[in-house]
């Protein structure tokens, strides 16, 4: 029985989701002792829940979300927390106010309730999901995806991401039988994380021409709807304050404590400023190596990501659909930065994956990993007074130079690279046994093109 357990995987899981549930405990420890959480949450203990606040201010106050606040949500953001708040809380302040939602908090505790109420609603639903797919491992990915670090993070944010979750989940995961339905909820989450659109998008190498076609209808049929209400947020507003902000330089090492990418790290060691005295004892020879080391790394991970795309249009029937939605979401997110919490989307996909093969394998370890919420000081950087809102009064904060940011994004993009060699070799494993004259087949709910189809062969849906 132990034999079958271990060759399986099984009591490997448990053992890395009892990890993660000590990582909490010792988290926990921290708070009640230091009064503020440690690395890698974020380094600022009095902005707790600061999203989800400030974002429902300029649900308020919708005149300056775009302008001043130059926000990069959708409509539908400030239409769902204007809902999901008390509008007194959020009078009118400063027009240049950092953190006009600070003030919030205390008062409005529908936004309190609704926060923990979409994380459990989150987790409930994908351990439905993982219950149906293998109802031995759903406890432990449970743990993984409902308390690792990347999702904790969006909880001590307060982030969007908490109501994006549940509906992405809906769309792809085996819960809802209505197709309409599953179009709708992915129009929402794409509509609430930009970003989104990506895992739909690769639909396309599946040959699901009406899935795509009907996510994208239904995207613009509710960013139009939420525009109406909301009465800002052009579609130019949008794409302006996304290009700006990934323009943006960092130049505060601290911000990239929940860094999935190495955008921050390239842009502190290109400044001239001397920001990352931690990293200068290196010497020169290494900060020059590093920024084309990583941006080779980055190329070499986008382009097998591609070609296993490819290969998936090839031979889509010998590749899952969550595969290839975990595909397209790995390559929108080590493209571009999205923040700690992001992983969560990629690692509920990575959670449906069985114990099989290398690839896959591997990959399950890493998100069990990358779950813990714990961190390695390297140096350092400052001792600071600030305030805790946990506890309402001024704590001292260790800020240091840690671990994870500098092999989070290494980790995340080895499993992108894993993932695409393992669909590669699936897919040639099938070209080797049925042969390259078989790649032109037809399947009726998969046609190689939208246009071509076999006489009387009805539309792929």
């Amino acid at each position: 029985m132990l034999r079958r357990h271990l060759s399986s995987g099984l009591l490997i899981e448990w053992a890395l989701a009892g990890l993660i549930l000590l990582s909490i405990v010792r988290t926990l420890w921290f708070l009640f002792t230091y009064m503020y959480l440690p690395a890698p949450f974020f380094y600022e203990p009095g902005d707790v829940h600061g999203d989800w606040f400030n974002t429902a201010f300029w649900a308020h106050n919708p005149d300056g979300a775009f302008d001043t606040w130059t926000t990069l949500y959708p409509p539908l953001s400030f239409v769902i927390l204007r809902v999901l708040s008390i509008s007194k809380c959020y009078p009118r302040v400063r027009e240049f106010e950092p953190s006009p939602g600070y003030a919030a908090r205390d008062c409005d505790w529908v936004g309190q309730i609704s926060i923990y109420g979409f994380w459990i609603l989150g987790v409930v639903l994908m351990y439905l999901a993982l219950r149906k797919m293998d109802a031995r491992r759903a406890i432990p990915r449970t743990i993984c995806i409902g308390l690792g670090w990347p999702m904790l993070n969006g909880v001590e944010r307060g982030n969007l991401v908490l109501i994006a979750f549940p509906f992405f989940v809906l769309a792809v995961m085996p819960i809802l039988k209505s197709a309409r339905a599953r179009w709708i909820f992915a129009a929402m989450a794409i509509n609430l994380k930009v970003y989104l659109i990506a895992p739909f998008l690769t639909q396309l190498f599946m040959r699901r021409w009406r899935w795509v076609e009907s996510v994208l209808v239904a995207t613009v049929v509710i960013y139009l709807g939420s525009y109406a209400v909301f009465g800002a947020g052009t579609l130019g507003e949008i794409v302006r304050n996304l290009t700006a902000w990934s323009a943006i330089s960092i130049t505060n090492p601290l911000d990239f404590w929940p860094a999935t990418t190495y955008q921050g790290l390239s842009s502190l060691l290109e400044s001239k400023e001397e920001v990352f005295p931690a990293l200068l004892t290196l010497g020169s020879r290494p900060i020059e190596v590093l920024p084309p080391a990583i941006a080779v790394l980055l190329r070499t991970t986008q382009a097998l990501l591609l070609l296993a795309m490819v290969a998936t249009w090839l031979r889509p029937e010998v590749i899952t659909r969550y595969r290839i939605y975990l595909l397209g979401m790995l390559f929108a997110l080590i493209t571009t930065e999205g923040g700690g919490y992001t992983p969560v989307f990629w690692i509920a996909l990575v959670l449906t994956e069985r114990w099989q093969g290398i690839g896959p394998r591997f990959a399950i370890v890493c998100c069990y990993i990358l779950g813990c919420s714990y961190d390695i000081p390297i140096s350092n950087l400052a001792t600071l007074e600030r305030y805790s809102y946990i506890f309402d009064r001024p704590v001292i904060v260790e800020m240091d130079l840690t671990v994870w940011p500098l092999l989070r994004p290494l980790v995340i993009q080895l499993i992108a690279i894993a993932l695409a060699l393992s669909t590669i070799g699936t897919v040639w494993r099938d070209v080797r046994h049925q042969g390259w004259a078989d790649r032109w087949r037809f399947r009726h709910d998969a046609p190689i093109l939208p246009w071509v189809r076999r006489p009387g062969e009805q539309a792929a849906g």
